[in-house]
């Protein structure tokens, strides 16, 4: 009788196992593609939230923008912050972001290139380079013409523009490896 009793538990519990695992299947099937799924824009590794600012201090470095010596880049406020290895800020400056922001996060630097012509077909010089997004590179550079003017919307460009003395200094800042953390 034991062995009867022992089997049918055991049939039981395959039967419910099965049953849950087909609900759970029906469940996520009819969740709303906007629901339950990540967006483009999700990131696993860090929130999306607005890092804190000092807002007598603009300029400030952002807080929770990492330690060390690192670049800080805020897509929100179309910043830069060169951050020396004590923490205390080297150099900052505005720039004028492509159309393609990187998701808050902590890169390195991948590659450099001194010259260049941009995906947006002006000749570049500087380039500090980070990360991919979508198949499109993301970096730091200066027009050599010196122009910082807006991208084009209808075209997928991940260049940071800086000013050329900005892209000098991150040149001689940020080469192969350097930690660059991007915030909103």
């Amino acid at each position: 009788m034991a062995r009867s009793s022992s089997g049918f538990v055991a049939g039981l519990t395959v039967a419910a196992i099965a049953a849950v695992g087909f609900l759970a299947y029906q469940a996520s099937a009819s969740v709303p593609d906007t629901l339950g799924k990540p967006r483009a824009s999700a990131t696993p590794k860090t929130t999306a939230s607005k890092t804190p600012r000092d807002k007598k201090n603009p300029a400030a470095l952002p807080a929770r923008s990492g330690s060390g010596e690192r670049v800080v880049y805020s897509t929100d406020d179309d910043r830069v912050w060169l951050v020396g290895a004590d923490g205390k800020v080297r150099r900052t400056f505005k720039v004028t972001p492509g159309t393609v922001d990187p998701a808050p996060d902590t890169y390195a630097v991948t590659t450099r290139a001194g010259a260049i012509t941009g995906s947006d077909g002006v000749r570049i010089e500087h380039l500090v380079r980070f990360t991919l997004v979508d198949g499109v590179a993301v970096g730091f550079s200066a027009a050599v013409d010196g122009s910082t003017g807006s991208p084009d919307p209808g075209k997928k460009l991940g260049g940071i523009r800086t000013s050329r003395a900005d892209a000098d200094a991150m040149w001689e800042f940020a080469t192969v490896g350097e930690k660059v953390v991007v915030v909103k």
